[in-house]
Protein backbone atom coordinates (compact mmCIF):
# COMPACT_ATOMS: atom_id res chain seq x y z
CA UNK A 1 0.00 0.00 0.00
CA UNK A 2 1.51 3.37 -0.85
CA UNK A 3 1.02 6.11 1.70
CA UNK A 4 1.32 9.78 0.50
CA UNK A 5 2.54 12.53 2.23
CA UNK A 6 0.28 16.22 2.64
CA UNK A 7 3.75 17.66 1.65
CA UNK A 8 5.62 16.68 -1.32
CA UNK A 9 9.21 16.10 0.27
CA UNK A 10 7.95 14.99 3.51
CA UNK A 11 7.74 11.49 4.29
CA UNK A 12 4.19 10.67 6.19
CA UNK A 13 4.36 9.85 10.07
CA UNK A 14 2.36 6.55 10.96
CA UNK A 15 1.16 5.96 14.08
CA UNK A 16 2.43 2.84 14.46
CA UNK A 17 0.48 1.93 17.56
CA UNK A 18 -0.96 3.36 20.64
CA UNK A 19 -2.21 2.01 24.12
CA UNK A 20 -3.84 3.27 27.54
CA UNK A 21 -2.95 1.54 30.23
CA UNK A 22 -5.71 2.26 33.34
CA UNK A 23 -4.81 0.78 36.67
CA UNK A 24 -7.42 -1.29 38.72
CA UNK A 25 -8.09 0.95 41.62
CA UNK A 26 -11.25 3.37 41.43
CA UNK A 27 -12.14 6.25 43.28
CA UNK A 28 -15.65 7.34 43.55
CA UNK A 29 -17.12 10.57 43.28
CA UNK A 30 -19.76 8.89 46.08
CA UNK A 31 -17.21 8.80 48.34
CA UNK A 32 -15.34 12.30 47.60
CA UNK A 33 -18.83 13.46 48.49
CA UNK A 34 -19.71 11.82 51.26
CA UNK A 35 -16.56 13.10 53.06
CA UNK A 36 -17.09 16.52 51.79
CA UNK A 37 -13.75 16.86 49.34
CA UNK A 38 -16.25 17.96 46.91
CA UNK A 39 -19.84 19.31 46.55
CA UNK A 40 -22.94 17.44 45.27
CA UNK A 41 -23.29 20.16 42.61
CA UNK A 42 -19.73 20.19 42.06
CA UNK A 43 -20.02 16.27 41.21
CA UNK A 44 -22.64 16.72 38.94
CA UNK A 45 -20.99 19.59 36.88
CA UNK A 46 -17.55 17.13 36.37
CA UNK A 47 -20.17 14.17 35.49
CA UNK A 48 -17.44 11.29 36.64
CA UNK A 49 -19.12 8.38 38.24
CA UNK A 50 -15.56 7.10 39.32
CA UNK A 51 -11.88 7.60 38.25
CA UNK A 52 -8.98 5.44 37.83
CA UNK A 53 -6.48 4.96 40.78
CA UNK A 54 -2.88 3.64 41.25
CA UNK A 55 -2.66 2.76 44.64
CA UNK A 56 0.48 0.84 44.18
CA UNK A 57 1.64 2.22 41.03
CA UNK A 58 4.23 4.32 39.80
CA UNK A 59 3.54 7.33 37.39
CA UNK A 60 6.32 5.86 35.36
CA UNK A 61 5.69 2.01 35.45
CA UNK A 62 2.18 2.76 34.24
CA UNK A 63 4.33 4.38 31.11
CA UNK A 64 6.33 1.48 30.79
CA UNK A 65 3.34 -0.84 31.03
CA UNK A 66 1.43 1.06 28.05
CA UNK A 67 4.90 1.49 26.04
CA UNK A 68 4.66 -2.60 26.32
CA UNK A 69 1.52 -3.02 24.64
CA UNK A 70 2.20 -0.52 21.69
CA UNK A 71 5.38 -2.14 21.02
CA UNK A 72 3.72 -5.52 21.26
CA UNK A 73 1.05 -4.64 19.26
CA UNK A 74 3.22 -3.45 16.33
CA UNK A 75 5.94 -6.31 16.60
CA UNK A 76 8.46 -4.12 17.32
CA UNK A 77 11.31 -4.46 19.60
CA UNK A 78 12.05 -1.87 22.08
CA UNK A 79 16.10 -1.67 20.62
CA UNK A 80 14.60 -0.65 17.53
CA UNK A 81 13.65 2.89 18.76
CA UNK A 82 15.74 5.88 18.16
CA UNK A 83 13.55 8.74 20.47
CA UNK A 84 11.68 7.62 23.64
CA UNK A 85 9.61 11.29 25.21
CA UNK A 86 8.19 10.92 28.15
CA UNK A 87 6.02 13.10 29.29
CA UNK A 88 4.18 14.41 32.85
CA UNK A 89 2.42 16.60 34.55
CA UNK A 90 2.59 15.72 38.54
CA UNK A 91 5.34 13.84 40.53
CA UNK A 92 7.43 11.01 38.94
CA UNK A 93 8.11 9.45 41.96
CA UNK A 94 11.69 11.03 42.21
CA UNK A 95 13.27 13.88 43.08
CA UNK A 96 16.46 15.32 40.37
CA UNK A 97 15.77 12.24 38.50
CA UNK A 98 14.93 11.66 34.86
CA UNK A 99 11.67 10.03 34.30
CA UNK A 100 12.25 9.62 30.43
CA UNK A 101 15.80 7.55 31.22
CA UNK A 102 14.18 4.80 33.30
CA UNK A 103 11.22 4.01 30.78
CA UNK A 104 13.63 3.61 27.81
CA UNK A 105 15.76 1.57 30.46
CA UNK A 106 12.97 -0.50 31.64
CA UNK A 107 11.88 -1.07 28.20
CA UNK A 108 15.27 -2.00 27.27
CA UNK A 109 15.18 1.20 24.45
CA UNK A 110 19.51 1.13 24.97
CA UNK A 111 20.00 2.94 21.82
CA UNK A 112 17.39 5.26 22.00
CA UNK A 113 17.35 8.82 23.09
CA UNK A 114 15.27 9.54 26.23
CA UNK A 115 14.02 12.89 27.12
CA UNK A 116 11.46 14.74 28.68
CA UNK A 117 8.75 16.94 28.03
CA UNK A 118 7.51 18.83 30.80
CA UNK A 119 4.39 21.15 29.55
CA UNK A 120 2.23 20.38 32.01
CA UNK A 121 -1.52 18.93 30.39
CA UNK A 122 -0.28 19.33 26.62
CA UNK A 123 2.43 17.54 27.19
CA UNK A 124 1.29 14.04 25.26
CA UNK A 125 0.24 16.63 22.41
CA UNK A 126 3.56 18.54 22.46
CA UNK A 127 6.04 15.06 22.69
CA UNK A 128 3.80 13.50 19.47
CA UNK A 129 4.93 17.06 17.61
CA UNK A 130 8.14 16.74 18.96
CA UNK A 131 9.02 12.95 18.45
CA UNK A 132 7.66 13.26 14.57
CA UNK A 133 10.23 16.52 14.12
CA UNK A 134 12.99 14.41 15.62
CA UNK A 135 12.04 11.91 13.25
CA UNK A 136 11.71 13.61 10.32
CA UNK A 137 15.26 15.64 10.82
CA UNK A 138 16.67 12.44 11.52
CA UNK A 139 15.46 10.34 8.32
CA UNK A 140 16.96 14.15 6.34
CA UNK A 141 20.52 13.61 7.49
CA UNK A 142 22.74 12.04 5.08
CA UNK A 143 24.91 8.75 5.97
CA UNK A 144 22.85 5.57 7.52
CA UNK A 145 21.24 6.95 10.54
CA UNK A 146 19.67 4.58 12.79
CA UNK A 147 20.67 1.44 10.67
CA UNK A 148 17.56 0.63 9.83
CA UNK A 149 18.06 2.55 6.48
CA UNK A 150 18.55 5.64 5.00
CA UNK A 151 15.19 8.10 6.20
CA UNK A 152 13.28 5.26 8.40
CA UNK A 153 12.96 6.54 12.50
CA UNK A 154 10.91 4.94 15.04
CA UNK A 155 9.83 6.82 18.32
CA UNK A 156 7.87 6.53 21.47
CA UNK A 157 5.81 8.88 23.46
CA UNK A 158 4.72 7.89 26.74
CA UNK A 159 3.14 10.09 29.33
CA UNK A 160 2.40 8.80 33.26
CA UNK A 161 0.59 10.58 35.97
CA UNK A 162 -0.82 9.44 39.75
CA UNK A 163 -2.57 11.99 40.84
CA UNK A 164 -2.65 10.45 44.99
CA UNK A 165 -2.67 12.10 48.24
CA UNK A 166 -1.37 13.27 50.21
CA UNK A 167 -0.02 16.30 47.88
CA UNK A 168 -2.98 15.73 45.46
CA UNK A 169 -6.62 15.74 45.60
CA UNK A 170 -8.13 14.33 42.54
CA UNK A 171 -11.55 15.39 42.94
CA UNK A 172 -10.86 19.19 44.57
CA UNK A 173 -7.49 19.98 43.35
CA UNK A 174 -9.01 22.48 40.51
CA UNK A 175 -12.38 23.79 39.17
CA UNK A 176 -13.82 22.04 36.24
CA UNK A 177 -11.43 19.08 36.14
CA UNK A 178 -10.93 15.61 37.88
CA UNK A 179 -7.73 13.91 37.58
CA UNK A 180 -7.47 9.81 36.78
CA UNK A 181 -4.45 7.91 36.96
CA UNK A 182 -2.97 6.57 33.52
CA UNK A 183 0.24 5.41 31.49
CA UNK A 184 -0.15 6.42 27.73
CA UNK A 185 2.33 5.55 24.63
CA UNK A 186 2.21 5.95 20.89
CA UNK A 187 4.69 4.71 18.22
CA UNK A 188 5.61 6.89 15.53
CA UNK A 189 7.49 5.34 12.37
CA UNK A 190 8.60 7.55 9.36
CA UNK A 191 7.76 6.68 6.77
CA UNK A 192 4.66 5.24 8.01
CA UNK A 193 4.57 1.92 7.20
CA UNK A 194 1.67 -0.46 5.65
CA UNK A 195 0.40 -1.55 8.91
CA UNK A 196 0.43 1.31 10.88
CA UNK A 197 -3.35 1.59 11.49
CA UNK A 198 -3.22 5.89 11.44
CA UNK A 199 -1.66 8.57 10.15
CA UNK A 200 -0.43 11.42 12.17
CA UNK A 201 -1.57 14.41 9.31
CA UNK A 202 -1.14 17.65 11.29
CA UNK A 203 -0.45 19.05 14.34
CA UNK A 204 -1.27 22.87 15.51
CA UNK A 205 -0.26 24.39 18.26
CA UNK A 206 -1.31 27.63 20.17
CA UNK A 207 -0.26 29.90 23.16
CA UNK A 208 -0.74 32.25 25.33
CA UNK A 209 1.53 32.96 27.92
CA UNK A 210 0.38 35.78 29.82
CA UNK A 211 -2.16 33.05 31.11
CA UNK A 212 0.83 31.74 33.44
CA UNK A 213 -0.21 33.54 36.48
CA UNK A 214 -3.72 31.15 36.42
CA UNK A 215 -1.58 28.52 38.14
CA UNK A 216 1.32 30.90 40.15
CA UNK A 217 -1.70 33.15 41.39
CA UNK A 218 -0.07 35.80 44.09
CA UNK A 219 2.53 32.48 45.56
CA UNK A 220 5.66 34.09 45.65
CA UNK A 221 7.83 31.64 44.79
CA UNK A 222 9.12 28.75 47.20
CA UNK A 223 12.20 27.14 47.74
CA UNK A 224 11.07 23.46 47.68
CA UNK A 225 7.77 21.83 46.48
CA UNK A 226 4.48 22.55 48.66
CA UNK A 227 6.39 24.37 51.35
CA UNK A 228 3.94 26.99 50.85
CA UNK A 229 1.10 24.61 51.09
CA UNK A 230 1.21 20.72 52.06
CA UNK A 231 -0.86 19.82 48.73
CA UNK A 232 -1.45 21.27 45.20
CA UNK A 233 -4.38 23.83 44.96
CA UNK A 234 -5.02 25.10 41.90
CA UNK A 235 -7.87 26.52 42.80
CA UNK A 236 -6.36 28.96 45.31
CA UNK A 237 -3.73 30.28 42.60
CA UNK A 238 -6.54 30.65 40.14
CA UNK A 239 -9.42 32.44 42.73
CA UNK A 240 -6.10 34.91 42.78
CA UNK A 241 -5.83 35.18 39.52
CA UNK A 242 -9.91 35.96 38.94
CA UNK A 243 -9.64 38.48 41.87
CA UNK A 244 -7.56 40.55 40.21
CA UNK A 245 -8.08 40.05 36.13
CA UNK A 246 -11.41 38.44 35.94
CA UNK A 247 -12.54 35.63 33.82
CA UNK A 248 -12.56 37.42 30.50
CA UNK A 249 -8.54 37.18 29.27
CA UNK A 250 -9.01 33.44 29.83
CA UNK A 251 -12.32 33.12 28.03
CA UNK A 252 -10.94 35.05 25.01
CA UNK A 253 -8.12 33.54 24.76
CA UNK A 254 -9.50 29.99 25.29
CA UNK A 255 -12.14 30.97 22.53
CA UNK A 256 -9.41 32.58 20.01
CA UNK A 257 -6.67 29.24 21.17
CA UNK A 258 -9.14 26.83 19.65
CA UNK A 259 -10.26 28.13 16.84
CA UNK A 260 -6.42 28.79 15.84
CA UNK A 261 -5.46 25.65 16.25
CA UNK A 262 -8.40 23.83 14.61
CA UNK A 263 -7.82 26.29 11.50
CA UNK A 264 -4.22 25.07 11.87
CA UNK A 265 -4.52 21.36 12.16
CA UNK A 266 -7.03 21.56 9.17
CA UNK A 267 -5.07 23.91 6.75
CA UNK A 268 -1.90 21.47 7.32
CA UNK A 269 -3.53 18.74 6.69
CA UNK A 270 -5.97 19.84 3.73
CA UNK A 271 -8.94 19.55 4.73
CA UNK A 272 -12.07 21.86 4.97
CA UNK A 273 -13.75 22.75 7.87
CA UNK A 274 -17.21 20.96 6.24
CA UNK A 275 -15.27 17.92 5.35
CA UNK A 276 -17.06 14.65 4.91
CA UNK A 277 -13.98 12.82 5.69
CA UNK A 278 -13.54 14.08 9.52
CA UNK A 279 -15.54 11.59 11.46
CA UNK A 280 -15.42 13.25 15.07
CA UNK A 281 -13.14 16.21 16.69
CA UNK A 282 -12.09 14.51 20.39
CA UNK A 283 -12.33 16.83 23.59
CA UNK A 284 -9.65 17.15 25.85
CA UNK A 285 -10.92 14.78 28.96
CA UNK A 286 -12.55 17.38 31.61
CA UNK A 287 -15.62 18.66 33.11
CA UNK A 288 -18.85 18.13 31.57
CA UNK A 289 -19.06 21.82 32.24
CA UNK A 290 -16.37 22.77 31.39
CA UNK A 291 -16.76 21.11 27.85
CA UNK A 292 -20.43 22.24 27.72
CA UNK A 293 -19.02 26.38 28.49
CA UNK A 294 -16.01 26.61 26.92
CA UNK A 295 -15.18 23.69 24.35
CA UNK A 296 -18.39 22.36 22.13
CA UNK A 297 -19.83 26.31 21.35
CA UNK A 298 -16.48 26.97 19.98
CA UNK A 299 -16.30 24.04 18.13
CA UNK A 300 -19.57 23.79 16.51
CA UNK A 301 -18.63 26.99 15.16
CA UNK A 302 -15.46 26.22 13.55
CA UNK A 303 -15.66 22.41 12.35
CA UNK A 304 -18.87 20.48 11.18
CA UNK A 305 -18.17 17.19 12.67
CA UNK A 306 -19.07 16.35 15.67
CA UNK A 307 -17.83 16.52 19.13
CA UNK A 308 -17.01 13.53 20.99
CA UNK A 309 -15.96 12.97 25.04
CA UNK A 310 -14.13 10.28 25.96
CA UNK A 311 -13.22 11.36 29.14
CA UNK A 312 -16.26 9.64 30.98
CA UNK A 313 -14.31 7.01 32.43
CA UNK A 314 -11.18 8.04 32.97
CA UNK A 315 -11.04 11.72 34.06
CA UNK A 316 -8.29 14.35 33.29
CA UNK A 317 -4.87 12.62 32.48
CA UNK A 318 -2.72 14.51 33.18
CA UNK A 319 0.12 14.24 29.90
CA UNK A 320 -1.95 12.14 28.39
CA UNK A 321 -5.15 13.24 27.45
CA UNK A 322 -4.22 13.39 23.26
CA UNK A 323 -2.23 10.23 23.31
CA UNK A 324 -5.00 8.25 25.40
CA UNK A 325 -7.25 9.60 22.71
CA UNK A 326 -5.49 8.55 19.91
CA UNK A 327 -5.02 5.06 21.89
CA UNK A 328 -8.63 4.66 21.90
CA UNK A 329 -9.45 5.53 18.65
CA UNK A 330 -6.88 2.94 17.69
CA UNK A 331 -8.35 0.28 19.82
CA UNK A 332 -12.25 0.74 18.79
CA UNK A 333 -11.47 1.32 15.53
CA UNK A 334 -13.67 4.13 15.23
CA UNK A 335 -12.42 5.24 12.11
CA UNK A 336 -12.84 4.19 9.08
CA UNK A 337 -9.82 3.99 6.27
CA UNK A 338 -9.63 7.15 4.70
CA UNK A 339 -11.39 9.18 7.42
CA UNK A 340 -9.64 11.71 9.88
CA UNK A 341 -10.54 12.95 13.52
CA UNK A 342 -9.20 15.75 14.92
CA UNK A 343 -7.69 15.44 18.72
CA UNK A 344 -7.85 18.37 21.24
CA UNK A 345 -5.54 19.20 24.26
CA UNK A 346 -4.95 21.87 26.50
CA UNK A 347 -2.86 22.87 29.35
CA UNK A 348 -1.60 25.28 31.85
CA UNK A 349 0.23 27.74 30.93
CA UNK A 350 -1.88 27.82 28.46
CA UNK A 351 -1.69 25.80 25.46
CA UNK A 352 -3.60 24.40 23.15
CA UNK A 353 -2.93 21.71 20.66
CA UNK A 354 -4.91 19.72 17.62
CA UNK A 355 -3.75 16.93 16.12
CA UNK A 356 -5.19 15.64 13.12
CA UNK A 357 -5.15 11.79 12.37
CA UNK A 358 -6.39 9.65 9.14
CA UNK A 359 -7.03 5.92 9.49
CA UNK A 360 -5.26 3.86 7.18
CA UNK A 361 -6.46 0.36 5.52
CA UNK A 362 -4.52 -1.51 7.99
CA UNK A 363 -6.75 0.11 10.64
CA UNK A 364 -8.59 -2.83 11.18
CA UNK A 365 -5.40 -4.59 11.80
CA UNK A 366 -4.62 -4.00 15.57
CA UNK A 367 -6.20 -7.23 17.31
CA UNK A 368 -3.94 -6.84 20.28
CA UNK A 369 -5.18 -3.35 20.68
CA UNK A 370 -8.70 -5.04 21.07
CA UNK A 371 -7.73 -6.27 24.44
Amino acid sequence: MDIEPIHPGTPPVGIAAAALWLPGGVSKVSEAVEHRRIRARTARELGHEALPCADDVAAPDMAVHAARQALAAAGEPAAALDVVCHAWMYHQGHDLWSAPHYVARALGAAAALPFGMQQVCNGGAMSLDTVAAQLLHRGARPGPGNGKGKGQGLGLVTTGDRFVEPGFDRWAADYGVAYGDAGTAVLLRTPAGPRDPLLLRAVATAAAPGLEEMHRGADPFSDAARTLRDRVDMRATKRAYLKEHGDEPFRTANECCVREVVAGALHEAGLAADDPRIRCVVLPRFGLKTLEEGWRPVLADCVAAPAVDLGRDTGHLGAGDATASIAELVRDRVLAPGEYALVLSAGAGFTWSCLAVEATAAAGLTKEMQR
